[in-house]
């Protein structure tokens, strides 16, 4: 067995949980997400979704902890959200947001802008002597990730001096550089 998918969920207050045609739909305080389930069946009783797979072939392993972890994730986005933080390290590095978009000074001749997703809230943090933050929140983690991993990309940081866009707790290897 799965030790993921084995593991059954539970279904907070406030959160409606509905299955048709093989599409699972969580509706929160927050918002809604589907998500399409092929070849597992789903169980909600008393409270709780259980996944269970019709056979032991690999195929269907590892379909059962896959949609177990993305329905879990579901019901935890609508319920709670999901939040990325990324720190700009360098001298000169800043950011800063009008609205839905993003305004990125990261050492290139000219600002980046990047327009972020309606369901994505952006919130910019600068404070004096102490690196910007970005703080990505959203209901789906999907998305977030994928927003934080795209203004990441657009300088990684580097391992000499560390430099670049990094996520909050991130730990870099650090390379020693060159010995005279």
């Amino acid at each position: 067995m799965s030790r993921i998918g084995k593991n059954p969920i539970s279904i907070p207050e406030g959160v409606t949980v509905e299955i048709k045609d093989n599409v699972v739909t969580a509706k929160g305080k927050l918002g809604e997400l589907t998500q399409e389930i092929q070849d597992i069946a789903i169980h909600i009783e008393d409270g709780t979704i259980t996944l269970d797979r019709p056979s032991e072939t690999n195929n269907h392993k590892s379909k059962h902890g896959l949609y177990r972890a993305l329905i879990n994730n579901m019901i935890l986005g609508v319920s709670e959200g999901w939040t990325k933080e990324l720190e700009l390290v360098g001298v000169g590095y800043r950011a800063s947001n009008q609205g839905q978009k993003l305004d990125l000074a990261l050492g290139f001749s000219h600002n980046i802008v990047l327009d972020v997703a309606q369901e994505v809230k952006v919130e910019t943090v600068s404070e004096k002597g102490k690196n910007p933050i970005i703080k990505l929140t959203s209901y789906d983690k999907q998305l977030v990730g994928q927003v934080a991993a795209k203004i990441r990309s657009f300088r990684a940081p580097e391992p000499y001096k560390g430099k670049g866009v990094k996520y909050v707790g991130e730990q870099l290897r650090r390379k020693a550089g060159k010995t005279a």
